[in-house]
């Protein structure tokens, strides 16, 4: 296998077989990312497609600041986010004050539950709240850079994200 560095440079210069390398490289993790953020197989594989796209065109901009794998995941979170922003914009209409359940903090143990099990409980919460809860919980962002993302608010986020661990608890009490 090529090293990243002649990977990326080959790459650039349009190569098709390196481009197919890097393709094969990254899809298998990179299509986990964007499943993440929808219900079906088939959104996730038009997320990861598009995002691909982008990063065979940006690539001309990574700058080899930071890792290659983090720099193609955050474009796979922005292509998804755009989708879900064009397509899903009315799921985000609530602000936290209309949301006034309280959720406790009880613990359960999770250890029995595999990541298919997890992944697919995600899948099932509602768009709004798959998507706050993702961006929150498993990449990391702050309320605020999702409000930004997102173009909501930041309490539409918070709300977002208390219905998803709601929901989420509601489903593993079930289990």
């Amino acid at each position: 296998m090529a090293s990243e560095n002649k990977l990326i440079q080959k790459c650039r210069e349009g190569n098709q077989k390196y481009m197919k390398l890097l393709y094969d490289k990254y899809s298998a993790k990179m299509f986990g990312v964007c499943l993440r953020y929808f219900s079906s197989v088939e959104q996730a594989q038009d997320a990861l497609q598009d995002g691909f796209i982008k990063v065979f065109t940006k690539l001309k901009t990574y700058e080899g600041k930071g890792s290659f794998e983090g720099w193609i995941r955050r474009i796979m979170v922005t292509t998804s986010l755009n989708i879900i922003r064009k397509d899903y914009k009315h799921y985000f209409h609530e602000d936290i004050s209309e949301f006034d359940e309280k959720i406790s903090d009880n613990v359960f143990n999770y250890d029995h539950l595999h990541v298919e099990e997890l992944l697919k409980l995600v899948q099932q919460l509602p768009h709004g709240y798959r998507t706050v809860f993702n961006l929150y919980e498993i990449e990391g962002y702050s309320h605020k850079e999702i409000a930004e993302m997102l173009e909501v608010s930041e309490n539409t986020s918070k709300s977002q994200l208390l219905k998803a661990r709601h929901h989420l608890r509601k489903q593993l009490e079930r289990m």
